[in-house]
């Protein structure tokens, strides 16, 4: 059997949530090999299809991360987005709401799913 390799695309957003995340996750991300990951940057772009998530509705205001987190993934051309989050993130509403808006400014749709997909 062949092993799957993976890049883990790796932002600020990331980062800043990974201080409050439980030690075995920090953990977890700590013990990454370097060439697995691959940092990404907020540029104007990623923040603009992020506000459109918002002012489109799919979430509210206060999920500005959660939208960083889907316009990280969707403009760096990630394979999946992996969440926990199933209140704005991993949720078949939000999903179809994240991909309508990312196929009307000519991105694919992004895949979102949980660890246990």
């Amino acid at each position: 059997m062949q092993k799957e390799e993976f890049i883990l695309l790796f932002s600020t957003v990331t980062e800043a949530e990974l201080e409050n995340a439980p030690t075995q996750v920090r953990e977890l991300v700590r013990h990454l090999k370097i060439d697995s990951t691959e940092p990404i940057e907020i540029t104007e772009e990623v923040e603009e299809l992020a506000t459109q998530y918002i002012a489109e509705k799919v979430v509210g205001q206060t999920s500005y991360a959660d939208c960083l987190h889907i316009a990280l993934a969707t403009i760096h051309h990630a394979d999946f987005l992996v969440s926990w989050n199933f209140k704005h993130i991993v949720n078949v509403q939000r999903i179809m709401g994240y991909n309508s808006i990312n196929i009307k400014n000519g991105y694919k749709q992004l895949e979102i799913r949980s660890p246990r997909d």
